[in-house]
This record gives C-alpha cells, sequence and structure tokens, in this order.
C-alpha cells in the first residue's frame, strides 16, 4: 500500500512539475521503504522514465511543445545520464544526500526569488 501512495503522490509531482517526482521519490523511499540511497535514486531514475513517457504524452496531445528544445535537452540529457549514472555507482550515500540536497536547495531558492 505504501509504494502506490508514493507512486500516486510521485506521478502527481511529475506530472505538475516536470520530472520533480524524483525529488519525492527518493526520501519517501528510503524513509517510508527502507531503501539505501544509492539504490533509492537509482530506482527513483528508473520509475521516473515512464512517468515522464506518460506526462510528455499528455502534454503533446495539449499543449504546443518547443521540439527544438525537446531535441536538444533530450540530447544532453543522455549524455549527463551516463555520466551521473557512472558517478552514482562511486558517491558514498551521505555525499548523494548532500548533492541532492544542495542541487534542491538551489532550486527551491531560485524558484523563490525568480
Amino acid at each position: 500500500m505504501k509504494k502506490s501512495i508514493i507512486g500516486i503522490i510521485v506521478g502527481i509531482a511529475n506530472g505538475l512539475f516536470g520530472a520533480g517526482g524524483g525529488s519525492l521519490f527518493v526520501p519517501a523511499a528510503e524513509k517510508f521503504l527502507g531503501v539505501e540511497t544509492q539504490k533509492a535514486h537509482a530506482t527513483a531514475l528508473a520509475v521516473i522514465l515512464p512517468l515522464s513517457v506518460v506526462s510528455g504524452l499528455v502534454y503533446v496531445w495539449g499543449v504546443d511543445v518547443n521540439w527544438v528544445a525537446v531535441g536538444l535537452v533530450s540530447a544532453g540529457g543522455i549524455v549527463g545520464g551516463v555520466i551521473g549514472a557512472r558517478l552514482l555507482a562511486k558517491l558514498s550515500g551521505a555525499w548523494l544526500n548532500m548533492l541532492f540536497a544542495a542541487f534542491l536547495a538551489a532550486g527551491a531558492i531560485r524558484m523563490l526569488l525568480s
């Protein structure tokens, strides 16, 4: 039941904010499901892909999408994803949590100031 509730919340966040569901999934998987840090991040990547595809299709059908941006960001995302996946295996859970928190805090501050 916990997994389904987490999935619904993550799916809603992903639909509202883009791939923001991962920022909710990682701490939820660690706290409520007892998943270790590296596995929580890796699982978030695997979970976010199908969620993003579904959310993306909904947007494509209802919103005018900038396809040039989609192509360019996707190309960069593929390169960054490979690099990030390799780094994930090398970072300790503590460092991973600190980096994750720093990115979330930076994003939050930027949103508050804009």
